[in-house]
């Protein structure tokens, strides 16, 4: 059986709230431990910071063992490393910390250096002119090919959460004090870059639309030279007057107006989106309820892919057929993170656990 980092946040939030905060710390420190592993795919070595997808129980029956092993990749459809897993950890690690009020484990060198050689991994300097981060396609909860690769979302929105919790809980003192700064810079970068460049609702749809395109130097207002012809029709007809969210992607001649469930709500949850943005975002699944919720909620992705545009994108995948899976699936597990931005919303009374989510507790 695989245990899967990102599957089992879920499950360490349920744990807490029935009091078992040992089960989520034991979990902790176990893929702490996982993360020294030696990490190969074929001849290639990851880097120091990266955490596994998942690991099982590997049991030798001759000699009565246990032993956990860890997957970065080399196993998964694809080979692809989770990009993901970090943040996860970064973030369930901070939802411990708030429920238990103990910060002894949170400070403790193991935690205080996997969270520096996750964070070296992302704040590494390189040849980005953007500060989100560049993924390929499957290092996510998609972790097949469905055409995220890029800048998605999802873990766009991960990383402004993961930095936010390691800002809270980085020691300010030898080498945490070097990405406590290299993180308020990030921080104050993404910021600005996602909420602008990535926001979608009506008035930046007609934008859009008008773009001139080819322009040069630094007055340019189409600065990824996106071509209006390019704006799929669907679009037109799905953004109602009151509404909007964050595009599913955003890269050079590039935007995929996809909407995504989970980096959305990670956005309201963590902050990135301004409460303007929170509340439209909230009025646009309301306003689209049929074709976002439906009747088994909730979609991980809308719409579907189809057709042509599917064996291009998903290189006919018969797992990812149309509303199916990753390709316009339900997914019941996003519920929980709709639960926290409906609470936050509508002023509900504490949903306990959950709480430890909300922006107020970064």
């Amino acid at each position: 059986m695989e245990v899967f980092v990102r599957d089992f946040v879920p499950s360490a939030l349920a744990f807490l709230m029935n009091n078992e905060p040992e089960i989520v710390k034991n979990f902790l420190l176990r893929t702490v431990h996982l993360q020294s592993s030696e990490k190969m795919v074929d001849r290639f070595k990851l880097g120091a910071g990266a955490m596994p997808a998942s690991f099982k129980v590997d049991r030798n029956v001759n000699r009565n063992t246990e032993t956990l092993v860890a997957d970065f990749g080399e196993s998964a459809i694809g080979r692809v490393a989770p990009v993901d897993s970090g943040f996860w950890w970064i973030i369930l690690l901070r939802a411990y910390t708030k429920y238990t009020g103990d910060a002894s484990l949170s400070e403790s060198p193991d935690c205080q250096k996997c969270m520096r050689l996750i964070l070296n991994l992302c704040l590494s300097e390189g040849f980005d002119t953007f500060p989100t981060l560049l993924c390929t396609d499957g290092c996510s909860m998609i972790d097949r090919r469905m055409g995220i690769y890029g800048y998605p979302i999802e873990i766009q929105a991960l990383f402004y959460m993961a930095l936010r919790c390691a800002l809270q809980m980085l020691k300010p003192d030898g080498e945490g004090k070097d990405f406590i700064e290299k993180i308020g810079q990030r921080l104050h970068a993404l910021t600005y870059h996602m909420r602008n460049y990535f926001w979608l609702d009506f008035p930046h749809l007609n934008n859009i639309y008008r773009y001139k395109t080819e322009e040069y130097s630094h007055t340019a207002v189409n600065k990824f030279n996106v071509i209006p012809d390019s704006i799929p029709d669907w679009v037109f007809d799905f953004m109602p007057c009151r509404g909007g969210y964050f595009l599913g992607n955003v890269s050079p001649a590039m935007m995929d107006f996809r909407w995504f469930a989970l980096g959305n709500c990670i956005a309201i949850i963590s902050s990135l989106a301004t409460p303007e943005q929170s509340s439209a975002i909230m009025d646009l699944i309301e306003e689209r309820w049929d074709e976002l919720v439906g009747e088994v909620p909730l979609k991980i992705v809308y719409p579907a892919l189809e057709n042509h545009e599917w064996r291009i994108i998903t290189g006919c995948d018969p797992k990812n057929t149309r509303w199916s899976y990753h390709n316009g699936g339900s997914w019941p597990g996003n519920l929980l993170y709709a639960s926290v931005i409906i609470s936050e919303k509508n002023d509900f009374e504490s949903l306990g656990t959950l709480d430890l989510l909300s922006s107020d507790c970064l």
